[in-house]
């Protein structure tokens, strides 16, 4: 197994917030998005997946142009494809414990600050910390990219705010996850590229869902949805499945 290459962190940081591993999913429309905007919360700081190709910028900005679609498609176009396997031998513990800091390889490790935390400071406005503390965020407002919305988020309701693994760590296990080194499965689980704070209830329906099966209610990101899905595939060398793959370049227009 090759070493993996480390990926430079951008100057900007951090953040992230308890994921509960959650089942199930919900029947969506997958015809292919309209450019155009739908009412819903402002973006706010959010950056296209193409223009951030670390995850450490905030957000999934929709993916609006020709010119970026196509690039979206030729992006998509590069998965691999096969069946899904077994989930026999899945555990969260698989890919270490949440939320952790420890995860060599990946943008914003070792920083004193946990993923969870993390992601809510990379994703969050009018952030609030603890007293004595500039990690762990208590309130903050975050513009949710998987349901148009805004969400203001306090650490006593923890859970309406929970951090999605956009390639789920189950649909990993099983594209071939299970016969990756731990440390690999560590940096799938905590990279930011792979990790968005988005609405509980969202990320309860998604569950381990590939595109195919879920797709964000919030139809102008999911073009940008199916193309950082594709980015953490692709930079881990994982397969998706060929009804995934079809419906990510529908996403995106194809």
């Amino acid at each position: 197994m090759p070493i993996p290459v480390l990926r430079p962190v951008s100057a900007t940081a951090v953040a992230l917030s308890a994921a509960l591993f959650l089942t199930g999913c919900e029947s969506i429309d997958l015809e292919a998005p309209s450019p155009a905007t739908e009412s819903g919360a402002s973006a706010g700081r959010a950056v296209s997946p193409l223009e951030n190709e670390e995850g450490t910028e905030p957000g999934l900005a929709p993916v609006s142009s020709a010119a970026d679609r196509e690039r979206a498609r030729e992006i998509v176009s590069e998965l691999a494809t096969r069946g899904r396997g077994p989930r026999t031998g899945y555990d969260r513990d698989e890919f270490g414990y949440a939320w952790m800091d420890t995860a060599d390889g990946v943008p914003l490790a070792r920083n004193g600050c946990d993923t969870r935390n993390d992601l809510l400071a990379r994703d969050g406005e009018e952030l609030r910390f603890r007293s004595g503390s500039d990690c762990v965020v208590v309130a903050m407002t975050l513009a949710d990219p998987y349901t148009g919305e805004e969400i203001a988020w306090k650490k006593q309701d923890a859970a309406e705010v929970q951090i999605d693994h956009v390639v789920p760590l189950s649909y990993a296990w099983q594209m071939g996850a299970s016969r990756w080194p731990e440390g690999k499965r560590e940096r799938l689980a905590n990279d930011p590229l792979n990790l968005l704070p988005v609405e509980g209830r969202a990320n309860s329906a998604k569950g381990d869902s590939g595109p195919a099966s879920w797709l964000p209610p919030n139809k102008p990101v999911r073009c940008a949805y199916a193309v950082r899905f594709a980015q953490v595939a692709l930079e881990y060398e994982m397969p998706v499945t060929a009804p995934d793959k079809e419906t990510m370049l529908r996403q995106c227009g194809s």
